[in-house]
């Protein structure tokens, strides 16, 4: 199946959302969810507008949509989930270079966004077999 590759970023007023893998279709919005609504609807509009033939390929028929967040962003959003300390014990990353990623002094190397996504799975995957 075909994917679309949703790129979620915080900018200075807004989230911002384009598709990386298909042009002109961009959305936006005050949180990642309006953003991504956006970038739903900004795809039912170039599909219901265009004539067929100008449809980008990856748009016809069944294609998944990915959503990804570059690291400042994603550490803005969930600043109010996720301290630098947990985030610390989850990533194994200190603190002060986590503070550095999230006001946007450095961008992490790909190895350091590697150790921040696959502590989040880890995470997550953890919670997903708790039950109450």
């Amino acid at each position: 199946m075909k994917t679309v590759k949703i790129v979620i970023e915080k900018s200075s007023d807004m989230y911002s959302a384009y598709a990386e893998n298909v042009e002109g279709i961009y959305g936006g919005g005050d949180t990642p969810a309006e953003a991504r609504e956006s970038i739903l609807e900004a795809i039912r509009i170039t599909k219901e507008i265009n004539d067929p033939k100008d449809i980008p390929s990856i748009l016809k028929g069944d294609y998944t949509l990915v959503y990804g967040f570059d690291v400042r962003s994603l550490l803005e959003y969930y600043k109010g989930i996720f301290t630098n300390s947990a985030l610390e014990r989850i990533t194994g990353i200190n603190q002060k270079q986590l503070q550095h990623y999230a006001s946007g002094l450095k961008k992490p190397r790909i190895e350091q966004k590697r150790k921040i996504e696959e502590g989040l799975h880890r995470i997550a995957a953890e919670l997903q077999t708790v039950t109450l």
